[in-house]
């Protein structure tokens, strides 16, 4: 079961940035696992499903939400797609630690694999080393972010190192030495979404 991960900084409130992963019509915005989403505007929340086209099926497959936890953590997994070769299941899964002035955003792709498949898993893992990345770089240019060094998967979300964040933030100002991402604030939650809609 390979899974991958990469941390993002984005410089907008925690309650923005779930709003706007909760619908995941904007998937198809930054994500290279999700090719596009039906236009149909679903309530976010627990279970809720959408139609998605995973890259290079012809067919839409099912998305559900498998995780809901307002301005904390959100994760949508796919429907098990067949092969020749076995079956796989991707989970897409987004942890959020709100910041002063920002939000740091851990995107991870898991893939459970079956079969044959399993054999495949490092190249599954190496294609997703490879992709993620670039995602991260699409869903900051989308949001407004920076990269931020890889944290592993099962372990705490760390906020960005203070020289890591100081360099970036100063690159996104235009000049270097800007201030330093703060330390993490306590997270808080949000009862509903706050209308964010990229997509549409």
């Amino acid at each position: 079961m390979p899974s991958v991960s990469t941390n993002v900084f984005v410089s907008r409130p925690a309650a923005e940035v779930f709003d706007f992963l909760a619908d995941a019509r904007n998937l198809a915005l930054w994500s290279s696992g999700v090719a596009s989403v039906e236009a149909t505007f679903v309530t976010p929340g627990p279970h809720a499903v959408y139609h998605y086209r995973f890259p290079g099926r012809r067919r839409p497959h099912v998305l559900v939400c498998a995780d809901f936890e307002p301005c904390r953590r959100i994760a949508f997994r796919g429907e098990r797609m067949w092969s020749p070769f076995g079956t796989q299941v991707p989970l897409y899964a987004f942890d959020l630690l709100p910041h002063a002035d920002g939000t740091l955003v851990r995107l991870s792709v898991t893939s459970s694999l079956s079969a044959a498949l399993v054999l495949m898993a490092p190249l599954v893992a190496m294609a997703w080393r490879r992709d993620l990345p670039a995602d991260g770089r699409k869903f900051c240019d989308v949001l407004g972010g920076v990269l931020t060094p890889a944290a592993p998967l099962h372990g705490p979300l760390a906020a960005p190192p203070a020289a890591a964040a100081q360099g970036a933030a100063g690159e996104a100002a235009g000049a270097p030495g800007g201030p330093a991402v703060p330390a993490g604030t306590a997270m808080r939650t949000s009862a509903a979404p706050h209308g964010f809609d990229y997509a549409h």
